[in-house]
């Protein structure tokens, strides 16, 4: 796995970038969450908005935050 860095800063780009197809869930380990983005892209149109916001949210916390939040604590939505 990548540094908590680099991989905070993958998985907000790919979050802003590519959010409806849920990439960035994938790589934090979260396939359900991958999973459930791209079915709320297909069906509604809601994944890429979440996954825009979610980008955003990752790349404005610090490195052990979004570890702590989001890589050790599972945290699934925003």
């Amino acid at each position: 796995m990548a540094s908590g860095s680099s991989n905070r800063v993958l998985c907000g780009i790919l979050g802003i970038l590519f959010g409806g197809l849920g990439i960035h869930r994938f790589i934090l380990g979260d396939v359900t969450g991958g999973i459930i983005r791209i079915v709320l892209s297909c069906f509604f149109g809601l994944g890429g908005l979440i996954g825009l916001v979610e980008g955003i949210i990752y790349l404005t916390k610090s490195d052990e935050e979004f570890e702590e939040i989001y890589v050790r604590g599972g945290k699934a939505w925003f």
